[in-house]
């Protein structure tokens, strides 16, 4: 999952600290490429399961519209507010659409780790709201590059 990462391989997390990183933050930003060959990036809420990331989106957002045309992403999380505290991932791939758009709750086993994470990570429920608005999408990535700046500290 993880490609070699050449500069940074002090402050590289290792594949533990990914997973958890991956699963305890909240928000990532997501780059998609537009029409025009320009980026547009925005915030959204996540769950990671499996070695994906699995990205809940309104079905009609430009977001959403650019990855049918192009579905190419690039994807963001960091977290920290002071240098020797920052930490982060970046994960690019192709995006896979799965389940229903919009969702509305059919069954979807593959949905069925995402939707309770998501639901107890964000609702505090044991089930997923629908409200037929949103859908999901999996970034399997293809390269990943993180950090974590409270290495150099130990170092």
């Amino acid at each position: 999952m993880v490609a070699t990462q050449r500069r940074g391989r002090r402050i590289m997390m290792t594949a533990a600290e990914l997973d958890a990183f991956l699963t305890g933050q909240r928000t990532c930003r997501v780059a998609t490429v537009g029409r025009d060959g320009r980026p547009h990036v925005g915030a959204l809420w996540f769950v990671w399961e499996g070695g994906a990331l699995w990205l809940y989106s309104i079905v009609r957002s430009r977001r959403w519209a650019e990855l049918r045309r192009d579905a190419r992403v690039a994807v963001v999380v960091d977290d920290g507010r002071e240098y020797g505290e920052l930490r982060g991932a970046e994960l690019s791939g192709t995006a896979v659409f799965v389940g229903e758009a919009p969702r509305t709750g059919a069954p979807c086993p593959e949905l069925d780790g995402p939707e309770a994470l998501f639901a107890a990570k964000y609702f505090g429920l044991p089930a997923m709201p629908h409200d037929g608005r949103h859908a999901w999408l999996r970034l399997t990535p293809e390269a990943v590059a993180s950090w974590d700046f409270r290495k150099l500290a130990r170092a």
